[in-house]
């Protein structure tokens, strides 16, 4: 396998050793995909990114993306922690774009600095796709939840930009806060299912400049809960502007995750529904946290 230069970052944070911890490794065409998978393993965060080759191909960098458990064909932190180390420590990139070669297909990244200089990324996602709605008497009882505490104005639906999710909207911040994973049901009930993660949210922030609460479980995936969910905060935006959320086709709002487990994160999502298609860009901070080799 040889030496592998990988990097630490932390993903939809505001703060160092906040958001979602990603690790970015270098020279990934040198491995196999149970190497891969191994090192993923190891490093055990939500997901850990293979950069393939560090030339474009069709305009873009070549990308692998792993949880602990499986390959995954996208994910939304993944995405902005590679573009941010390619742009700072591969290419260099000096312009306002970065196209990653995913299974998913090509995803744009774009960023911007501030006036101190610290760039915010963004991504836009594919298009939602909207699949099956569920009962609340169903799902539920996978969150060790009663029906009564599911926001019933709103469906319970399975949404993907790439990588799908179950969204479940919550009427109260205390429910979101009590939601805990009962496996044995939640294995049960994704065994045969397309979507297996589930993604709730409320309208209650614990940061009163936010303007919703979002908490993710995979288990699937071997993620008890992410602290940051780029994909999953994708599919919500498509959902707010398909459902109205807010009574508006268009919407440009900060989501907060990761509170519950220590680890506090920020995304900002823009949406608009537009002669019949809906558009999604999820966007937020990268800082480098370490950098260091495999043996």
């Amino acid at each position: 396998m040889g030496t592998l230069t990988f990097y630490i970052v932390d993903v939809f944070a505001e703060e160092k050793y906040a958001g979602n911890q990603l690790a970015v490794f270098r020279g990934g065409n040198t491995l196999t995909d149970v190497e891969r998978q191994r090192i993923a393993k190891e490093m055990n965060f939500s997901e850990t990114t293979f950069i393939l080759s560090e030339t474009r191909r069709e305009g873009g960098f070549d990308v692998r993306i792993f949880t602990p458990g499986a390959e995954v064909p996208f994910a939304g932190h993944p995405t902005l922690g590679t573009a941010h180390i390619i742009r700072t420590e591969i290419g260099r990139e000096r312009g306002e774009e970065i196209n990653l070669n995913l299974k998913v297909g090509q995803i744009p990244v774009t960023f911007t600095d501030n006036a101190a200089g610290e760039p915010t990324y963004w991504m836009k996602q594919i298009s939602p796709t909207f699949g099956e709605t569920l009962s609340a008497e169903v799902i539920a009882p996978l969150l060790s939840l009663s029906p009564s505490e599911i926001d019933h104005r709103f469906p319970i639906e399975e949404v993907s930009t790439g990588l799908p999710h179950i969204l479940v909207p919550l009427r109260t911040l205390e429910s979101l806060k009590r939601a805990r994973v009962a496996k044995d049901k939640y294995f049960e009930f994704i065994e045969k299912r397309w979507t297996k993660p589930i993604l709730i949210f409320c309208p209650e922030p614990h940061n009163s400049q936010n303007d919703i609460s979002v908490r993710m479980f995979a288990d699937c995936f071997g993620i008890p809960e992410d602290p940051a969910t780029g994909s999953g905060n994708g599919c919500l935006a498509g959902y707010f502007v398909r459902h109205r959320y807010w009574g508006r086709e268009k919407i440009d709002i900060r989501s907060e995750q990761g509170y519950e487990i220590g680890r506090p994160s920020l995304l900002f999502l823009r949406a608009e529904e537009k002669d019949g298609k809906i558009g999604i860009s999820v966007g937020g901070k990268a800082i480098t946290i370490a950098k260091g080799e495999f043996v």
